[in-house]
């Protein structure tokens, strides 16, 4: 079985507070350390009244002095929000504080709406086109020897990897000529999935960060005892992402029985689309469309996200895909719990 690592949005439930989701997050990363997972990360987006994670650099640090040896990084750092300068000493910084356990994932969007980008980076002319200069530039500062005159600090020779992170195939082709890992997004945004890893893997050049392509995917997991409680669980996020698409962004909702129902077709053939990469049921169920993924896709990574509006059931769906996990690995690792 592959590595198997944790996205989470820090999401805000109905009636909940940022403050509340920052302590699930310390507490779901605590877990996941303890259940084996490799590497746990965080996803910066502004002016969504459900997600808590717009301070990302925060949050990391927050998260990795809770845990002891989890990575834990950025899924990613939407950089056309920064100067490349300002991450560099961000996770310069936090690498001092944590090292050998910091993480780097890069994306070219806003996260977030256009008025929202505005307010964050106050001209927008080109930002997204300047993605793969600003991404060079970033790498050059944390490069033992920059070659630009301001240098970094901390952040200079800092070893955090860089990953390019993507739901297209212009991430695919930019990670494949640095010679980066891939992370693509295919728990929202499965459509170009296929095509963007043929391209990575056939374009990759070696680098000195890697030698050969290494791709982790994002795939949603809802796990429970039994198939029925699961589908149930399931219905926060269906009816969060529903919200979302329809320009109604909402806190994360409680489950409704039977909510696929309620939708029209449109809406339905949405959520079955952004559902192809998932597995919803009980753990043997869940372990059948595991395989099947991975085995269609050859990833080498999963990125695992599971967002529930009760924190016990969330923990438990991770449980369960970590049991999954060491189960397919053979009994040299059925004891991590």
């Amino acid at each position: 079985m592959i590595p198997l690592s944790i996205l989470d949005l820090a999401p805000i439930t109905q009636e909940g507070s940022a403050a509340e989701s920052f302590a699930r997050t310390a507490d779901l990363a605590r877990h996941a350390e303890r259940w084996g997972y490799t590497r746990y990360w965080l996803a910066e987006h502004h002016g969504m009244p459900g997600i808590a994670s717009a301070a990302t650099s925060i949050l990391i640090s927050h998260v990795a002095a809770g845990t002891r040896s989890i990575r834990v990084g950025a899924g990613g750092i939407m950089l056309p929000n920064h100067s490349p300068l300002v991450i560099a000493e961000q996770f310069g910084t936090l690498e001092a504080l944590y090292p050998g356990r910091i993480d780097l994932g890069l994306g070219r969007a806003p996260g977030s709406d256009q008025a929202t980008a505005r307010a964050l980076r106050r001209n927008l002319a080109s930002d997204a086109e300047e993605f793969p200069r600003d991404v060079v530039e970033l790498m050059d500062y944390m490069s033992d020897e920059p070659r630009q005159a301001v240098q970094a600090v901390p952040g200079k020779g800092a070893k955090v990897p860089i990953w390019i992170l993507g739901s297209s195939l212009f991430g695919a082709q930019l990670a494949a000529a640095l010679g980066l890992p891939y992370a693509f997004a295919s728990h929202f945004a499965p459509a170009q999935l296929m095509q963007a890893l043929e391209i990575y893997r056939a374009t990759f050049r070696p680098s000195a960060q890697l030698d050969r392509p290494y791709v982790m995917l994002g795939f949603n997991v809802f796990a429970a005892d039994t198939d029925d409680e699961a589908h149930y669980l399931a219905t926060s996020w269906q009816q969060s992402f529903v919200n979302l698409r329809s320009g109604r962004p909402s806190r994360l909702p409680p489950p409704m029985r039977g909510y696929p129902d309620t939708l029209g077709p449109q809406a339905q053939d949405l959520l079955q689309h952004v559902l192809s990469c998932s597995a919803i049921g009980a753990p043997d169920t869940v372990a059948g469309q595991l395989e099947a993924f991975i085995a269609k896709t050859g990833a080498d990574e999963l990125m695992i996200t599971s967002n529930m509006f009760d924190h016990a059931a969330r923990l438990r769906s991770y449980e369960i895909t970590a049991q999954i996990r060491d189960a397919m690995q053979g009994p040299a690792n059925s004891g991590r719990r």
